[in-house]
């Protein structure tokens, strides 16, 4: 049941996760309100109090009339935010040209979604942006997947996705303190899960093609270009070419992903050995052995494991940064 709350038509939403960042907009929170009312003018805000509300609040401030939802957080909040904007669609189809629009003001621990879209990390520079910025169309990816209970589920993302170390680098990351900022955080997540981590044999099928397996360290489905806190993983997705790049990172040994560490947070990993780049509209994975959990990583949460379907949803969101 979705929550009636006091949004006028035609008016500015932001939906703000007071967790974000280790808890710090909360409390810096009587310090940026101000800032935001200033740059944007009138507004309603909105504060999160658990995983998915940031949806639930989203889907509210729609059916109210909002004409711009704003998402205030990580990485998370954005991707729940914009899932209000297409959960509940038997279809979720091409965004109204003159529809309601989504924007972030980027306040989390790694980031990534700002560095696709090469949004300013000071709150008052990206509500400037966001108030100047034009509405163009990006893409979504829907996600059905198996929950931790087991469940069958859906999901949307609207920057990364992936499935094998991602997941347990999400799960440690989210676990930690995050006081050394997001590349930190995730770079040592992603050391510890190295070293815990054993390779997932996989059988992937892409569009339509025939299923093929696969050992794997991690599968990324990428509609931006960075995720993992600063990772430069797809350097060549575009937000708003209809496609997923999908990079395939196979079967390596500790010591190859370590080396390889370096070359992806430059951008410079495509072409190495055991790396393989492929456009798709469409992902499906299953784990090769019954019983095997395969987690996933979406937008930096960890919402289940695979089974999976990743499908791209062309120019579904309007987008303002």
């Amino acid at each position: 049941m979705v929550l009636r709350m006091p949004v006028a038509t035609g008016s500015t939403v932001v939906i703000v996760n007071p967790k974000a960042r280790g808890g710090w907009v909360g409390k810096k929170w009587p310090l940026l309100e101000p800032v935001l009312r200033e740059e944007l003018g009138p507004l309603t805000v909105q504060f999160t109090t658990a995983p998915g509300h940031a949806t639930t609040l989203s889907q509210e401030a729609l059916y109210r009339g909002a004409a711009l939802v704003l998402a205030m957080g990580g990485d998370g909040t954005a991707s729940e935010v914009a899932s209000g904007f297409l959960r509940g669609q038997a279809e979720p189809a091409q965004a109204a040209a003159g529809g309601p629009a989504f924007g972030y003001l980027p306040c989390g621990t790694g980031g990534d979604l700002r560095r696709t879209h090469q949004t300013p990390s000071a709150l008052r520079e990206a509500a400037q942006r966001v108030a100047r910025a034009t509405p163009r169309h990006i893409d979504a990816g829907q996600l059905d997947y198996i929950g931790h209970d087991g469940r069958p589920a859906r999901t949307f993302f609207i920057n990364i996705a992936s499935f094998g170390i991602g997941g347990l680098v999400d799960a440690l990351a989210n676990e930690s303190s995050k006081i050394l900022g997001g590349t930190m955080t995730f770079f040592s997540a992603s050391l510890r899960a190295t070293l815990r981590y054993k390779n997932a044999q996989v059988a992937l099928r892409l569009d339509d093609g025939p299923e093929r397996e696969a050992r794997i360290y991690n599968v990324v489905v990428a509609n931006g270009r960075y995720f993992g806190g600063g990772m430069h993983i797809a350097p060549e997705a575009a937000v708003d070419d209809g496609q997923f790049d999908v990079v395939t990172l196979g079967d390596l040994t500790v010591l190859e992903a370590m080396l390889l560490g370096g070359p992806i947070y430059r951008g410079k990993h495509l072409g190495k050995p055991k790396v393989e780049v492929t456009r798709v509209r469409k992902l499906s994975a299953r784990p090769l052995h019954e019983g095997d959990k395969v987690l996933l990583d979406v937008d930096g949460e960890t919402p289940g494991r695979l089974p999976a379907t990743f499908t791209v949803l062309p120019r579904a969101l309007l987008l303002r940064v």
